[in-house]
C-alpha cells in the first residue's frame, strides 16, 4: 500500500473516529477542554491530520472509549492506535 493511502485510510477512520467523539455531549466537551480548541475551530481543523492524532490519542488515553469506539466503526482497537501513529508522522 503506498503511503498516500495509508495516510488517507488513516486520516478517513480519524475522522469516524472524530464524529463518533463528538457524538456524545460529555465525551465532546472533554475533548474540547483537552485540546483547547472550542467548535469553530475543531471544525475548521477536523481535516487537520495533527487533530485527528489528538482525537485518536483522546481515546486511547481511556481505553473503554477506544474499545466503544471501535466496536462502533468495526474495527479494532490497534486499528485507531495504527492511524494515530500515521498521523503524527505526516
Amino acid at each position: 500500500m503506498a503511503a498516500s493511502e495509508t495516510n488517507s485510510d488513516a486520516e478517513a477512520l480519524a475522522l469516524s473516529a472524530l464524529v463518533w467523539t463528538l457524538g456524545d455531549t460529555a465525551r465532546a466537551n472533554r475533548l474540547l477542554d483537552l485540546t483547547g480548541l472550542n467548535p469553530s475551530e475543531l471544525r475548521e481543523r477536523a481535516g487537520d491530520p495533527s487533530l485527528l492524532a489528538a482525537t485518536l490519542g483522546f481515546l486511547e488515553s481511556y481505553e473503554p472509549d477506544l474499545i466503544a469506539c471501535a466496536d462502533a466503526l468495526g474495527v479494532k482497537p490497534t486499528e485507531l492506535v495504527a492511524a494515530r501513529a500515521t498521523l503524527e508522522h505526516v
